[in-house]
């Protein structure tokens, strides 16, 4: 990959690589600044294979990081910064990275690693007196490009190793397929952790577009969309999307992007109708991929004729991929049977980082063939298209991140006061999930068992809704019985006494609430997280607040958790 950026760099020096609000890095100085930091990689001894930490906000100074990586011939680890610290110290001694590369306000945060770091910030100078050429460095197809950590079934994370084939092979097709090359280039608006960054910082660079930054939340991605006209694509959630068409106006939609490629989570059509409707010539896509097979391995592209409602096939696969559906036994099922989806071609994994017995398991050979065992249940379409239809385990997909269940649950019965647990997903506002943590205590939890949570897991992973039982319910064979929780958690969404609204305020905030949270009828001692509120979700009650008249900022929402609380702080603008 950044060998196809350097022959941009060659080919257009003073194009523009990187916009960051007022800051622009020209093809020519990102180039220059990536070179030097590789060499002072080159210095400390990293080369192929070697595995350098990353803990940046999304920045130019990042971008410069992640190629400077490449370059040296290293594979980099993304580490998000908003990552609680004990998460980000098991991540660094689980990879036992051999340079990390961040800044001096994540210092504290990452004062367990006791190996080399450079900070972008203050250690510049030890860099910026090297060569700007480019290196003369060999890497090989098979030698890492990253490593990226998803959720574990074990209670921990797991690093899925990406070679420099895998990565080349899937931004090839994509610059190609989604037509990069005819746009301005890209938003990124997502956390370096997630690998939808990969297409979005990626693409552009390896066909001389712009890569623009945004700031965090939806908001500002709907900002930085209404900034400019004719980008080659954007890359989403379906939780954004449906966000997105809440908070852009219809009218100005048209001509923004040229592609939305979609991934992350099942998508429905219903989610489709705002951008079918206001920016027909936008293309809508599909794409799917689990972190093992590089971001994406099978895509469907939305056409005029497809109908309005219902889910969105995952399409086919891409260039050099090879997709099988197989039944428990491992014979291929017939059309329009289900069976499991397994992986093969370029993009496949190395496998997982100092998981031997759980790379053996998710990477199996079928006819000769080294192949990735998703998990993800699938049908074969009459017209060859794959339909997605379920997981084989209790893997979900919230917001577009992958979570495994069992990991929340092993970090929860940590707790002093917790004896048992489960956690079951049931279904929220329009497509969302929302995940609900059941706990039986074998005494007073003696502090907020979410907050304690928090300081262990991403946010994305702390369920949002907690509620006490004396015992989980068990199915005949003795398993905890999760339809019958997902049953209860609606009901117990709410711990507070239904109490109704009181004045207009009130009114007007628990009918938002209502229609946002698909709730009904909502207290207002009613608690936002316990509805199943989130961070996209509450950027939709504060636009449609703002419509009725009342001003409210994303910090109230969260330190102002219920109606009750909100209503005495919302600012009447009418």
């Amino acid at each position: 990959m950044h060998r196809w950026f350097e022959t941009q760099a060659e080919a257009k020096p003073e194009t523009i690589a990187i916009t960051c609000g007022d800051v622009e890095i020209s093809y020519r100085d990102l180039n220059a600044q990536a070179n030097q930091l590789a060499r002072e990689l080159v210095r400390l001894g990293i080369g192929p294979d070697s595995l350098v930490g990353i803990c940046l906000d999304r920045s130019p100074r990042m971008v410069v990081a992640l190629l400077a990586v490449l370059k040296a011939g290293g594979a980099y680890v993304p580490l998000d910064p908003s990552y609680p610290q004990e998460r980000l110290r098991f991540m660094l001694c689980d990879a036992d990275v051999s340079v990390l590369l961040t800044e001096t306000n994540f210092l504290e945060k990452l004062n367990d690693y006791n190996g080399p770091r450079l900070c972008l910030d203050a250690d510049c100078a030890a860099f910026a007196a090297h060569s700007i050429e480019n290196l003369a460095l060999e890497v090989a197809p098979e030698n890492l490009a990253y490593v990226i950590y998803t959720s574990g079934s074990t209670g921990q994370p797991k690093g899925a190793m990406i070679t420099h084939r895998g990565l080349a092979n899937y931004l090839r097709w994509a610059a190609d397929e989604y037509d990069v090359a005819n746009g301005c280039g890209a938003l990124l608006h997502s956390s370096i952790s997630f690998d939808l960054t990969v297409t979005s910082l990626f693409t552009p660079l390896i066909v001389g577009r712009g890569v623009f930054l945004t700031g965090d939340g939806v908001e500002a991605l709907a900002e930085a969309l209404l900034a400019r006209t004719n980008y080659s694509l954007v890359k989403i959630t379906p939780a954004h999307l449906r966000a997105l068409a809440e908070l852009l106006p219809a009218n100005e939609i048209a001509g923004r992007a040229r592609a939305l490629i979609i991934g992350g989570e099942a998508l429905h059509f219903e989610s489709l109708a705002f951008w079918r409707k206001h920016a027909p010539a936008t293309r809508l896509i599909n794409e799917y991929g689990p972190t093992e097979t590089v971001v994406g391995c099978c895509v469907y592209e939305v056409a005029p004729e497809d109908p309005d409602s219902g889910p969105v096939p995952i399409g086919r696969a891409i260039a050099n991929t090879q997709l099988r559906v197989l039944a428990a036994d491992l014979t291929p099922v017939t059309e329009g049977e289900m069976g499991e989806l397994f992986i093969g071609g370029d993009g496949v994994a190395c496998g997982y980082l100092n998981r031997t017995e759980l790379t053996r398991e998710r990477f199996v050979t079928i006819q000769s063939q080294r192949m990735y065992r998703s998990g993800d249940l699938v049908r074969t379409m009459p017209d060859g298209n794959l339909a997605y239809a379920g997981r084989v385990d209790d893997q979900v997909k919230i917001r577009g991140y992958r979570i495994e269940l069992g990991e929340i649950e092993t970090v929860l019965r940590q707790h002093d006061a917790v004896s048992d647990c489960a956690v079951v997903v049931c279904d929220a506002a329009g497509d969302e999930k929302r995940m609900v943590a059941f706990i039986v205590e074998n005494r007073p939890a003696d502090d907020d068992i979410r907050a304690w949570l928090e300081t262990r897991l991403p946010e994305y992973m702390v369920p949002t809704g907690f509620v006490h039982v004396d015992s989980l319910p068990l199915t005949i064979n003795g398993k905890v019985d999760r339809i019958a929780l997902s049953a209860q958690a609606p009901a117990a969404a709410a711990d507070a006494a239904y109490v109704k609204a009181r004045t207009p305020a009130e009114e007007t905030l628990a009918g938002i609430w209502s229609e946002v949270l698909k709730v009904d009828p909502v207290g207002v001692n009613d608690n936002f997280f316990d509805l199943g509120g989130d961070s996209i979700l509450g950027t939709l009650i504060l636009a449609r607040a703002a419509r009725a008249g009342l001003k409210l900022s994303p910090s109230q929402l969260f330190e102002y958790q219920t109606i009750a609380e909100l209503a005495t702080v919302a600012v009447s603008v009418n």
